[in-house]
């Protein structure tokens, strides 16, 4: 029988529910079960393929092209669980599933209501992640925080949960905060002592609460929580800010958090063995041999989630060459406004990332342009591979006006333009080029070096490509285009011939790095700013 585990959040936002979640999958799995999770998005948005960065952060793509929240992201890179489309549901397309039945008359004329038939779609959906992914352990992730309005479908059918399942079979743990008050100098139990009676008014007795907690809690205060939120004592688990997530696990396992839930559910399974993680990626991250500086050039630099998973796989970059990377976030319409001479002199790597829209490309093609003239490695993801085709076709080319037809549909040298299938497409909603795609790659190349194999795999997610008709003249002029979609002859890698480092692509390999597993773009990157330097 699988076990379903379901973790909410109280008291405030941003309290780092997909850290919690990913890292509660990790000791689990280190114990050799076999794990998956699980988030559930309130947001009545089908998914958020089409919300602006600041309002969602970053759009995480899976193998088999979903758009989906960037927690999928933390699960992915603390576990071994693959995300799909099943892994991901929100408030969107399980009203859209119910009423599309109803449309149909699938239910025979019944009333539909939000009990039994939203919160029976929203179990079918649970299950269905159990049944495809075959795991012992589901992990659900219930998004927003407890007393939002939105959440409640979610949070009854996690109540009917143990109907069906069993209690046995079922877990909840509530993530909250324990405010510090400084002119007190007193922790505060009451916003959670709150937090617990608002989620048992819904009908849901957490078994373990996870505290957010700038300062240790002593015997006392876990003693008035496990009485006042009717928890054992040894189920309140502090959950210090630390200078690294990838340390979360081992502070959980510190305090024996899997031997709890193991309990819970009656399982036995082997000891937790965690010291590849430790040696290999917390003890490494520490550990720097030398500091290196990348500069972010994008378009989104107001909000870090905009390009998590970027800034996660710059990190396992540096944990994987033993560097320190500080990266420096610089807006694109800085450079435009100031030049890249002045905020990019003395950098170490340049790597600019994805994003749609005209706002600030010709900030990314100066800085590319800095990055290609001074030898400074550079990487380019997704629309920055555009960038550095038209800033190459500029520079080298002599064509002064080549640009996207994204940015100028009338440009005389349209060297990126619209894939042929979008055309015809009329709703921006998942019909971008979405997941996996194989790649092709040239012999004696810096791209057959860094990935040292003939054929990857890569994620997706955009709507134009590199224009070959204009193929011949950037080649003539020391571009190689070192990775194709043979199917259909698209270019997916570029580099320039006479640098150090100078590579660009058009998928996100973002997306498949891991902080014990760097992918080999950004460890290329990190280790020829490294030499560089």
């Amino acid at each position: 029988m699988t076990k379903y585990i379901f973790i909410t959040g109280g008291v405030i936002s941003s309290l780092g529910k997909g850290i919690a979640s990913a890292s509660i999958a990790k000791i689990l799995e280190s114990r050799s079960l076999k794990v998956t999770l699980m988030k559930l998005d309130p947001y009545i948005n089908v998914d958020p393929g089409t919300m602006n960065p600041y309002q969602h952060g970053e759009v995480y793509v899976t193998e088999d092209g979903a758009e989906t929240d960037l927690d999928l992201g933390h699960y992915e890179r603390f576990t071994k669980a693959s995300m799909t489309k099943f892994n991901n549901a929100t408030t969107g397309q399980v009203y859209n599933t119910v009423i599309s039945r109803e449309r149909r008359g699938d239910y025979l004329g019944k009333t539909i209501q939000v009990i039994p038939h939203i919160t029976d779609e929203i179990k079918s959906r649970i299950k269905k992640v159990a049944q495809v992914s075959q795991a012992e352990i589901v992990l659900i992730e219930v998004g927003g925080t407890v007393g939002d309005i939105e959440s409640l479908p979610f949070l009854e059918a996690a109540r009917q949960f143990k109907l069906d399942a069993g209690e046995k079979n079922v877990l909840y743990i509530h993530l909250t905060l324990i405010p510090y008050i400084k002119v007190a100098d007193e922790i505060k139990t009451k916003p959670t002592q709150h937090s617990v009676q608002t989620l048992r008014q819904i009908g849901i007795q957490p078994d373990i609460l996870i505290c957010r907690t700038e300062k240790q809690l002593s015997d006392e205060v876990k003693e008035k929580i496990s009485l006042f939120c009717n928890v054992r004592k040894e189920t309140v688990i502090e959950s210090p800010d630390v200078e690294s997530i990838y340390q979360v696990p081992l502070v959980f396992k510190g305090q024996i958090l899997d031997e709890i839930i193991l309990s819970h559910f009656g399982l036995i399974s082997k000891p937790s063995n965690l010291k590849d993680w430790e040696k290999n990626v917390v003890e490494r991250l520490f550990s720097p041999k030398q500091t290196v500086q990348v500069a972010v050039v994008g378009k989104y630099i107001g909000l870090q989630d905009a390009y998590k998973s970027i800034y996660e796989a710059i990190t396992h970059a540096g944990i994987s060459n033993q560097v320190k990377v500080e990266v420096k976030k610089i807006d694109s319409e800085d450079i435009e406004k100031y030049g890249p001479e002045k905020l990019l002199k003395g950098i170490g790597a340049v790597l600019v990332p994805g994003g749609f829209g005209g706002r600030g490309i010709e900030g990314k093609i100066k800085a590319i342009e800095f990055a290609r003239k001074n030898k400074i490695p550079f990487l380019g993801l997704c629309l920055g591979m555009q960038c550095a085709v038209a800033e190459f076709a500029r520079g080298a080319c002599g064509l002064k006006d080549a640009n996207s037809t994204e940015f100028k549909s009338k440009t005389k040298n349209p060297v990126i333009s619209l894939l042929v299938e979008q055309k015809d497409v009329l709703e921006l909603g998942g019909t971008m080029r979405l997941g996996a795609y194989p790649c092709r790659i040239k012999a004696n190349t810096l791209a057959a070096k860094i990935y040292k194999q003939k054929f990857i795999s890569e994620r997706h997610r955009h709507r134009y490509e590199f224009n070959n008709k204009f193929r011949k003249k950037l080649e003539s002029k020391g571009m190689v285009f070192s990775g194709i979609y043979q199917k259909r002859n698209l270019v997916e890698i570029v580099e320039l011939k006479g640098h150090p480092y100078f590579i660009a692509v058009q998928f996100h390999p973002e997306f498949k790095s891991k902080p014990d597993a760097a992918h080999p773009l950004f460890s290329g990157l990190i280790r020829a700013a490294a030499e560089k330097k």
